[in-house]
């Protein structure tokens, strides 16, 4: 995902709340910019922190569900 529009840390921790009320690409595009807030060195680093401990949750939650055939991460 190649974008000119940058998205405040606030916007993407709310985003993070919402993974399960979005379709899969939608959750990608979510944690993708969340990792490109994990690597910039310019964001406050409580805020990263709370990215990272919220982006973890999700990525656990994201173990437990059920995988069917077609589906892929």
């Amino acid at each position: 995902m190649e974008s000119n529009v940058s998205v405040s840390p606030q916007t993407v921790y709310e985003n993070l709340n919402q993974l399960d009320q979005v379709d899969l690409t939608t959750s990608a595009e979510y944690r993708e910019m969340a990792q490109e807030v994990l690597a910039d060195s310019h964001v406050n680093c409580d805020v990263r922190e709370a990215i990272a401990d919220r982006l973890n949750q999700a990525n656990q939650q994201l173990t437990t569900m059920t995988v069917s055939k077609t589906d892929s991460y």
